[in-house]
């Protein structure tokens, strides 16, 4: 999966796959999860926010089931 680096301080970078709608974080402290059956407007979301922290707070971590893959 591609990554594209976001401006954030908390999050260094995002992936998507719409194929099985699954989102994956890359965090600036070298942990990355993913997050399972995100639609695509919430990769949009997340692309197009001025905070990309703010939204991940707000609109994906406590929504969506997740694992820590590193």
């Amino acid at each position: 999966m591609k990554h594209v680096p976001v401006e954030s301080s908390v999050i260094a970078a995002v992936g998507y796959d719409p194929s099985t709608a699954v989102l994956e974080i890359a965090f600036t402290s070298g942990d990355v999860y993913r997050y399972y059956a995100v639609p695509p407007s919430v990769h949009r979301g997340i692309m197009s926010a001025d905070s990309a922290g703010r939204y991940f707070a707000r609109h994906i971590r406590p929504v969506y089931p997740s694992e820590r893959v590193r």
